[in-house]
């Protein structure tokens, strides 16, 4: 009827895969893809035919990743195909034919930097670096290589902490990360620390950011960690809470017997083959710390007199040593034959604030809450020594009590990486 409304069949649902242009299909399918995914299709396409199995095979599935800069695994990229492409000049003489570019096989062009400017747009990031083995000079300096951008400079945030370092001159451990939230945790407020193995902060910082201590000595031997360092503590606002030590903190001058490290490493420890850096003016510090923070493995027995004599000789302290221990393989024993790891420990009370406690450990025999035979001896052994050296050092009785054995990982089959609390105070008279 004429001027009357007819109502119509209008749809109410239009299906989306007819509505979206198709780039907004590829894209959302593409955002899908797992940055593992994207590395390989995009890898694919660069090489076209040359693609092959054993190509994929040589392509990582993990990486570390340090704001816009990929480090990969020293295992990652090592066919010499890919060698060839990533040493490749800016363009190599051929057909000018369509297509990807592969240097391995006859007749193509290529891009100097087509692989690493692929790897870097796959991951999301604008510069690329692979990692080698840590260097046998004491220092544990890396051997990384740059491969597509200008400078290793980096920064990495943990557990709210700014840590900046150049990844071709520093290592960063993220298999600490335990140790350091437990660091953080530690009741430090008002105390004055020695870390006598900064590094570029891995616990330095801790302690001061988190931990509340009052003031740290900071020392360091490796120039370039110093650099880090310096930045790192100007990046979180606690420069002026913090002393840096540059050089080695070790003893020079003669040294009564006690004092002087055994030839032979204790029971259980795993002997040390890296050589040691070059001596420099000893450490100007005595009687200052309330806790002193020895992180060197395999072993920082070398620090041992120097930590007591940077302990408060009227007070005491706390001494965090770190060591990687040895232990026989045995077969599984009952959960009732097995000693407990302490839970818990004066020392394990949390501050409160931004602070984090892990509620486990990893690594592959990290070790549930489980005491070692071999961990519990070398921890009496040790606090036995130190306890001789601080009484020869000050000419009284001192006291040693194990506070905490604390599993960081396994660094070898059957060797892992402790930390023992140590808890040191003179006998004062009766």
């Amino acid at each position: 009827m004429e001027g009357t409304d007819v109502p119509m069949a209008v749809p109410t649902a239009v299906p989306a895969l007819a509505t979206e242009p198709r780039f907004a299909q590829r894209l959302r399918a593409a955002r899908r893809r797992s940055p593992a995914q994207r590395l390989r299709e995009e890898l694919r396409r660069l090489l076209g035919a040359g693609w092959s199995g054993e190509l994929e095979r040589d392509v990582p599935h993990a990486w570390q990743r340090h704001g816009d800069l990929v480090l990969l695994s020293e295992d990652s990229f090592t066919a010499e195909p890919w060698e060839r492409l990533g040493k490749a000049n800016r363009t190599v003489p051929g057909p000018a034919r369509p297509g990807p570019c592969c240097p391995h096989l006859p007749g193509f062009r290529v891009a100097g930097s087509a692989l690493w400017e692929t790897v870097a747009k796959a991951l999301g990031a604008r510069r690329v670096a692979r990692r080698g083995r840590v260097m046998p000079d004491g220092m544990r300096s890396p051997r990384v290589t740059l491969l597509l951008g200008q400078h290793g400079w980096v920064e990495h945030v943990d557990n709210g902490i700014r840590y900046t370092f150049d990844v071709t001159k520093c290592m960063f451990s993220p298999g600490n990360i335990t140790e350091k939230l437990r660091v953080a945790s530690l009741p430090c407020s008002g105390e004055v620390v020695v870390d006598l193995y900064a590094g570029i902060g891995y616990f330095t910082l801790p302690f001061l950011v988190h931990a509340g201590a009052a003031f740290v000595h900071a020392c360091e031997w490796n120039s370039h960690a110093v650099e880090a360092l310096h930045r790192s503590l100007v990046l979180n606002g606690v420069r002026d809470r913090c002393h840096i030590h540059s050089g080695d903190s070790r003893q020079l001058h003669p040294l009564p017997s006690a004092l002087v490290p055994a030839a032979s490493p204790p029971l259980h420890s795993v002997p040390s083959c890296i050589p040691s850096p070059p001596l420099c003016p000893q450490l100007q510090l005595r009687d200052v710390a309330d806790r002193v923070n020895l992180g060197l493995i395999p072993s920082s027995e070398e620090g041992w007199p120097v930590a007591c004599r940077v302990l408060k000789k009227a007070t005491g302290g706390v001494l965090h040593i770190h060591h990687n221990v040895e232990t026989r393989p045995v077969p599984a024993m009952p959960q009732s034959a097995v000693l407990l790891a302490e839970q818990g420990s004066p020392e394990a009370a949390s501050p409160g604030g931004e602070a984090q406690h892990p509620a486990q450990h990893s690594g592959e025999e990290t070790l549930g809450a489980r005491l070692r035979p071999e961990w519990q001896s070398w921890a009496e052994g040790t606090a036995t020594r130190i306890q001789g050296l601080l009484a020869e050092l000050h000419g009284r009785p001192w006291r040693s009590s194990v506070l905490h054995i604390e599993p960081v990982k396994s660094y070898a089959p059957h060797v892992h990486h402790l930390v023992l609390d140590l808890e040191c105070r003179p006998v004062l008279p009766v």
